[in-house]
């Protein structure tokens, strides 16, 4: 029996208390495929240790029990550590909402990780001896990702796709099929690889499920490299202006600073340079933009007879004077409002507080400035825009949606993606939420112009390519060219029509092995 073969022996044959403790360490160790790290081996591990736990666990006195709970421990290690940023949101106002923070953590990291215990434990219910495994295991696992990114509004970050974020070339096949599909074919690729941990001597027929599973993926790499080759392409006549203030989280909405933060806005956007549009970010202003003429003076100044800007910004509505939504407003030449873009796509407990009466009675409030929640705004738009192409606004997570960025019968040429990454933390939240939006560039083969507080601002073609950026804790602007969108990609057309397939293939070969 080779090295290999009794790893797996031994895996399949922990006690329920081992086997659970290995693992959250896989899903702990998982996640360091996702950004900042990116080192894509350790996801393939982690499903391939997962599918030997579960192999163990099918021989347990109650089997869907045992798979179901390796699947929630996988799952909660794996959110654990991939999304600990989210901790850094509670020490922005730490009197207010520190103690929130460890409960905010687990339960988030609990709750995600009840998709994977769902997945495992169905996936038990229909397994099926030899290869068949590994198609049950992987379709089951990709429908509950599919799931996490829907249900209660959804949470699709840090799919098993953007544990690819080292090879661009491996991320190009998300304009066939999308995040999703992607996160089909890897969560297939590293349940595979427990094969070679099978009992008795290594075989080419015990092999065959990985190598063809590998080569496939190499397939992949270098179709995507291919299509790396192209250059980018710019759009004539447009000049990017990204401005990046640099502020505190915690000092944002001081009155002492408010006049300050908005010279540092101005003053950035009137450094030498001819920018033709101007990009602040999300809630850039400190203020109802609406009620200060001297603000809106200044943009007319600084627009002039030809810029336009954008801007994240709070507003109130004028009609009820009490619904507040996070919004982009667009001002073209003049100061003059073209477009309004409310926010529709809602952080819970962030800009909303699901169940507000019951939980503000438990001191448990909104983390953005407010007590007031936002409303929601109706949903993706295109808008006109002076000079460039037409464009669909994204604020901040609206950019993690696969399939659900803009209008699909009115195609944009670029999405404006403003955020305020400061809430993210230090380290991985901003990179992760970057690389996020490089897949959405890819899927829907249109470029993104994103415009961050603290970074990191960047502007990224349609192939995901990031041609300019402005790092985290960086104060600046960034002046760059506009990338030109591609012709509408297979996933824009069809979106996740191509997961589906993949999941309803899988299902018939896991069908057709199983019989034999």
């Amino acid at each position: 029996m080779n090295v290999l073969a009794r790893f797996g022996a031994w895996a399949r044959g922990l006690s329920p208390a081992r086997r659970g403790l290995l693992a959250f360490a896989s899903g702990a160790i998982s996640a360091l495929a996702f950004a900042p790290v990116e080192c894509f081996p350790a996801l393939l591990l982690g499903f391939a240790l997962l599918l030997l736990l579960l192999d163990g666990a099918r021989e347990s006195a109650y089997p869907l029990r045992a798979g179901a709970f390796c699947g929630f421990l996988f799952g909660f290690g794996q959110f654990l550590v991939g999304l600990h940023w989210v901790g850094y949101a509670f020490l922005v106002d730490p009197a207010a909402h520190l103690w929130q923070m460890p409960f905010a953590v687990l339960f988030l990291s609990a709750g995600l990780a009840l998709f994977p215990a769902l997945s495992c434990g169905l996936a038990l219910y229909f397994w099926r001896e030899g290869p068949a495994r590994f198609l049950v295991f992987s379709v089951f696992y990709a429908a509950g990702e599919w799931l996490r990114g829907h249900i209660l509004t959804g949470f699709p970050w840090n799919l098993p796709a953007y544990g690819w974020g080292a090879s661009l070339a491996v991320l190009q096949s998300a304009s066939v099929i999308g995040a999703y599909g992607l996160s089909f074919l890897t969560i297939l690729l590293g349940a595979s690889l427990a094969a070679l941990a099978a009992p008795g001597k290594l075989s080419w027929r015990q092999a065959g499920a990985p190598v063809l599973m590998t080569l496939l993926f190499v397939g992949l790499w270098g179709w995507g490299t291919w299509r790396l080759a192209a250059p980018t392409q710019y759009v004539p006549g447009v000049s990017l202006r990204l401005v990046q203030p640099d502020i505190p989280q915690r000092d944002k909405y001081r009155p002492a600073l408010v006049l300050s933060h908005w010279q540092r806005l101005m003053a950035l956007s009137e450094k030498p340079g001819n920018p033709t549009h101007i990009i602040w970010p999300e809630a850039a202003p400190d203020f109802l933009l609406q009620r200060s003429p001297t603000a809106l003076d200044q943009i007319a100044r600084l627009t002039g007879a030809k810029r336009s800007l954008f801007t994240g910004a709070e507003r109130l509505d004028d009609q009820t004077g009490e619904a507040v939504y996070n919004s982009l407003i667009a001002f073209g030449p003049g100061g003059r409002v073209n477009a309004i873009y409310d926010k529709f796509h809602l952080v819970p407990f962030g800009e909303y507080v699901p169940f507000a009466q019951l939980l503000r009675t438990l001191g448990i409030a909104k983390l953005t400035h407010g007590l007031a929640s936002f409303s929601r705004g109706d949903g993706p738009h295109v808008y006109t825009v002076a000079g460039a192409p037409p464009m669909s606004p994204l604020i901040c997570y609206e950019v993690i949606f696969p399939g659900a960025v803009t209008d699909h019968r009115n195609r944009p040429g670029w999405f404006i993606n403003v955020t305020d990454d400061s809430w993210f933390g230090p380290w991985a939240g901003p990179r992760q939420h970057l690389l996020i939006a490089r897949v959405r560039a890819i899927e829907e083969a249109i470029p993104v112009a994103r415009a961050a507080n603290t970074g990191i601002s960047a502007v990224i073609d349609a192939y995901g390519r990031v041609t300019a950026r402005l790092g985290l804790n960086e104060m600046g602007k960034l002046d760059a060219k506009l990338p030109t969108a591609l012709p509408p990609s297979t996933y824009a057309r069809f979106a996740d029509l191509g997961f589906a397939l993949l999941l309803l293939a899988g299902s018939v070969g896991a069908w057709i092995l199983g019989r034999k």
